[in-house]
């Protein structure tokens, strides 16, 4: 290394740090509900269905802004988008934080989720003029895996928070975090390094339409809004209730169950980039599919409660290597096409996020309520059978792509 590339270096790194903490917030925030839910039901008496919209509102808001969101992180750039975007979530944390209705509920969970919407894509766009082609991947793999440990507080860290000082002072508390978090991108990220200027308008005459017209585009499409969509909504905020309300299970204990699937989720995060070099992207994503689906089918048979944690924790690491889906998809289209294939395939994830946080709530909530207002085993059951459903058969549609698929490492990355 050359004395006159310390300074770079140095700067690279603290890009990289700047955007994962702000991605681990944006896994915080989108875990939260999971443990919250039963005393936002009782404060608000909210349906399960009331409880997956306003949860899924996250989703909805974060999916919406994604093609403008690209325009601007290629025009602006993500020093400037990604703090402005931070803003609102804070803002959003505060309403949230004060909410006297449901609509101040669903307000502020959907300012989070906009505010939330451009950290990982930035992040990526940020890493591109500082990381070399042959560390890229990796420094991607490790900040998905360090965003995706927020989760882990929000699991028992939460609990604890929410029982000593309410879920109101947590988000208040939140929104000054996040603030601060998008202050430091400010500071701590030029655009370029030194030398180097701010690439022109990478906006393209072609659309979208192209793509849409595109059979292998569906093929992981599908797989990722209901792969993707069911894993997010489940982790997010249906476990939660699934171990109040069927293993009957307090608040802490729930925490520390749901840190199991946290555990899970990380582990697959950081290891699906290894595995799909080893085995091929498609191997990946078909054989996790499977098992994640296995997963689900367990726990609808409302699984003892000395197996849940090893059954959550399957359920996070098979579920997790759909991000591989979006790998894919840089994979298999031209240059000119990747960048857009990879925000449609996000887009899709993120949409299955919302419309089954939503849909799931709409199954459990055609179940009567007991005395205390928790749902019966069989309508969770239903709800995870239709998750399962679907996923096997999104997992057959997206399996003609695997048929002779080369591996990642034979792939050379297309600009």
């Amino acid at each position: 290394m050359r004395p006159e590339d310390s300074p770079s270096k140095t700067r690279r790194w603290v890009v990289f740090v700047v955007f994962a903490l702000a991605y681990f917030l944006s896994y915080f925030f989108r875990s939260s509900n999971a443990i919250i839910a039963p005393d936002l039901s009782r404060e608000f008496q909210l349906a399960a269905s009331d409880l997956g919209l306003m949860s899924g509102l996250f989703f909805g808001a974060f999916a919406a802004v994604q093609w403008p969101l690209g325009i601007a992180l290629d025009t602006v750039g993500p020093r400037r988008v990604i703090p402005a975007l931070m803003l609102v979530a804070a803002a959003g944390s505060l309403v949230f934080a004060s909410a006297r209705s449901f609509g101040m509920l669903a307000a502020g969970r959907g300012m989070i989720g906009i505010g939330m919407a451009g950290i990982l894509t930035g992040a990526l766009k940020a890493f591109s003029p500082w990381y070399p082609d042959d560390s890229f991947s990796a420094t991607s793999g490790l900040l998905i895996a360090i965003g995706a440990s927020g989760a882990l507080v929000g699991t028992s860290p939460l609990a604890w928070l929410n029982q000593t000082f309410g879920w109101r002072q947590v988000f208040a508390w939140g929104a000054l975090v996040v603030a601060l978090s998008g202050i430091t991108i400010v500071v701590g990220t030029p655009d370029t390094p030194a030398g180097k200027g701010w690439p022109s308008s990478a906006i393209r005459e072609r659309g979208p339409i192209q793509l849409l017209r595109e059979i292998r585009f569906w093929r992981i499409a599908i797989l990722a809004f209901f792969m993707g969509g069911t894993h997010l909504a489940i982790q997010g905020l249906w476990a939660g209730p699934y171990l109040f309300d069927v293993l009957r299970l307090q608040p802490p204990a729930a925490g520390s169950t749901l840190l199991f699937m946290s555990v899970g989720v990380i582990a697959g995060y950081a290891s699906s980039g290894w595995l799909a070099g080893r085995f091929g992207v498609e191997r990946l994503i078909i054989t996790s599919a499977t098992i994640f689906v296995i997963s689900l089918a367990a726990l609808a048979q409302t699984v003892p409660s000395a197996l849940v944690k090893g059954i959550f924790f399957i359920f996070g690491f098979s579920g997790a290597p759909n991000v591989m889906l979006l790998v894919h998809a840089r994979l298999l289209f031209p240059s000119w096409a990747t960048g857009r294939a990879v925000a449609g395939v996000n887009f899709f994830i993120i949409s299955g996020a919302f419309v089954l946080q939503w849909l799931l709530g709409v199954l459990i909530g055609a179940f009567p309520t007991d005395s205390s207002g928790a749902y019966p085993a069989h309508a969770y059951a239903v709800a995870l059978a239709f998750c399962a459903l679907s996923i096997f058969v999104a997992k057959l549609w997206y399996t003609p792509l695997a048929r002779g698929a080369p591996t990642i490492m034979d792939h050379t990355p297309q600009r």
